[in-house]
């Protein structure tokens, strides 16, 4: 997933959406993985509200950057498959949605079939076809529709330089419908994790006769639970009630509990959490999907057993990280990026990120959780608080006995991730080791600008990435395939590495569709890319998140990290 700060995109919901925002089991509350929010078992009826920060905009399937879904547009927007709705590590596993099964690949996985549901129907009572699956993806591809995940572009065969159905009438040839309920993905090269693939949002149906182009996410045509009444200031309020022609007995993941969702954005974060933790009126049952808990307000309410009975705590694949440039001295050097590894304070940094609560240290570039393969290592082992004696030693076999002075570039957007108080405490930790880290704050925009250009990326730098889905697949091959290094746009290989065995095993693990197997492959890899000393793995994040006193159901899975909104049930 790209960098969520980019979404929180690739996170989607994602999203990722994140965007769509935005480890170990995850549940809610924290001491009961299977506890309901109350003492009442869920029912159907009420009003959900939701109250985010950030707006729910481009309400198009074509243009959402999700992942398993989405959170709220998973309501209203069905897919092949979709992410598991449970707790924790069961939650991060691919399942049917739309479709029989979660696909069926030829035998080099380049070809994948999949069957349709029998008796899905859309909010007006029409049928559910695979030629409105292939129309969704198709008008993704439209400049006019842009904003959704890049994968299609690339991995469909011949697909390219695909313009989209309103300027290109054929169609692709890449995705066949022999029947109204089969389906057909030819593709370019194996692709093992193309059931993940098929849980974006571009796979949602969509009737060609009802698509109004750039105006269709104001009402789109809803295949699951919900459809929207209400789309005021582009996603700001948004209002979705009962879509009477959704089926649950096609539909094993929703619930769909209440009868009306209430989406109010454009919020202060801490006015979303003040209202919360008052939780009156319709604010007892409300819930966000996109505003933590910061330091100061868990303090709060961890002080309080009624409010910290009601929050959730959760993991999403996410990793915080120091990146090197190679390319620029002295990171040229391995023996000096090795000395940083070893001078790294883990201790003082997840301090600076809010605490134990709030952030777990990290040895490994991928996150802590079974899906993505996580294999416990730590190439350059310095304990918690780091080996400045060690950092010091590597330093003088460099060449540098009296120590060396490098610039760190961060953000100065408050995001406890890349912002000066983790910056700082990087800068402490090497001044032990006798480096001096001079800090180059930057306005967001202007970091993301020269982090991602490799003309001006600099040669050390705070950075982060999340996971499109819970594999380590979008995680690794985005930041170390050299394939993947852009050199006149976004780029996010940041070590700028190149190795033939790191790409030819990323290949030869994407061809593989036991999952379980592909995840034991990915943490070796990671293992080896490791030692390269590329980057320095700080810290993986927790979520902690407030939902109202009338909140029931509480589900949060490894694939989001957060309250799945599909579950919840109101009193």
């Amino acid at each position: 997933m790209r960098q969520p700060s980019v979404r929180a995109r690739r996170v989607a919901a994602a999203s990722v959406s994140l965007v769509v925002a935005a480890g170990v089991a995850a549940c809610g509350p924290e001491d009961d993985a299977k506890s309901s929010g109350g003492d009442s078992a869920p029912h159907k009826g009420g009003t959900l509200t939701i109250l985010n920060a950030q707006p729910q905009d481009d309400f198009d399937p074509a243009r959402l950057y999700t992942s398993g879904g989405g959170n709220v547009p998973s309501l209203v927007f069905r897919t092949l498959t979709t992410r598991n709705r449970e707790n924790g590590e069961a939650g991060a596993e691919v399942v049917p949605d739309l479709a029989t099964d979660t696909g069926r690949p030829n035998k080099d996985a380049t070809v994948w079939t999949y069957t349709l549901k029998e008796g899905l129907k859309y909010e007006d009572g029409t049928p559910i076809t695979s030629a409105d699956i292939k129309y969704g993806i198709e008008r993704s591809f439209a400049p006019e529709l842009s904003g959704g995940a890049p994968y299609l572009r690339d991995w469909l065969a011949g697909a390219a330089d695909y313009q989209g159905p309103y300027k290109d009438k054929k169609g692709l040839s890449a995705i066949e419908t022999p029947d109204e309920r089969t389906i057909v993905f030819h593709l370019n090269k194996p692709e093992g994790e193309f059931p993940y693939l098929a849980t974006q949002t571009q796979f949602a149906p969509v009737p060609k006769s009802k698509d109004t182009g750039t105006r269709y996410e104001s009402h789109p045509v809803s295949s699951g639970p919900y459809k929207v009444v209400k789309n005021e200031n582009d996603g700001e309020h948004l209002v979705l009630e009962r879509n009477p022609n959704w089926s649950a007995a096609t539909d094993a993941e929703r619930k769909a509990y209440p009868d009306t969702i209430d989406v109010r954005s454009g919020l202060d974060s801490s006015v979303i959490n003040q209202r919360l933790s008052a939780s009156q009126g319709a604010d007892a049952a409300a819930v966000t999907t996109d505003t933590n808990l910061g330091p100061a307000e868990l303090a709060k309410v961890s002080g309080d057993r009624k409010l910290a009975a009601r929050v959730g705590t959760g993991h999403f694949g996410y990793t915080n990280y120091l990146a090197f440039n190679p390319k620029v001295k002295p990171f040229d050097d391995p023996k000096v990026r090795q000395a940083i590894a070893y001078a790294v304070d883990r201790s003082s940094v997840v301090n600076a990120a809010g605490g134990s609560a709030l952030a777990e240290p990290a040895t490994t570039f991928l996150p802590n959780q079974k899906s993505f393969g996580y294999t416990p290592y730590d190439p350059f082992p310095a304990g918690a608080s780091g080996n400045p004696a060690k950092a010091k030693e590597l330093l003088a076999q460099a060449g540098y006995e009296d120590g060396l002075t490098l610039t760190l570039t961060h953000s100065n957007s408050k995001d406890f991730e890349t912002s000066p108080e983790i910056a700082t405490a990087v800068q402490d930790a090497l001044k032990k080791a006798g480096i001096t880290v001079r800090l180059q704050g930057l306005e967001d925009n202007d970091y993301k600008d020269k982090i991602h250009s490799v003309k001006s990326e600099p040669g050390l730098f705070l950075a982060h990435w999340g996971a499109d889905w819970p594999s380590g697949g979008p995680f690794l091959a985005p930041i170390f395939d050299g394939r993947q290094i852009v050199k006149d746009g976004a780029n996010f290989n940041t070590g700028l590495l190149d190795d033939k065995s790191v790409n030819d095993e990323i290949d030869a693990i994407n061809k593989l569709t036991d999952l379980d197997a592909a995840a034991r492959r990915w943490g070796a890899l990671d293992k080896k890319i490791g030692e390269k000393a590329l980057v320095v793995p700080l810290f993986h994040p927790v979520y902690k998140r407030l939902y109202g006193s009338d909140v029931k159901n509480i589900v949060i899975s490894d694939w989001t990290g957060v309250l799945d909104v599909s579950q919840v049930a109101v009193k």
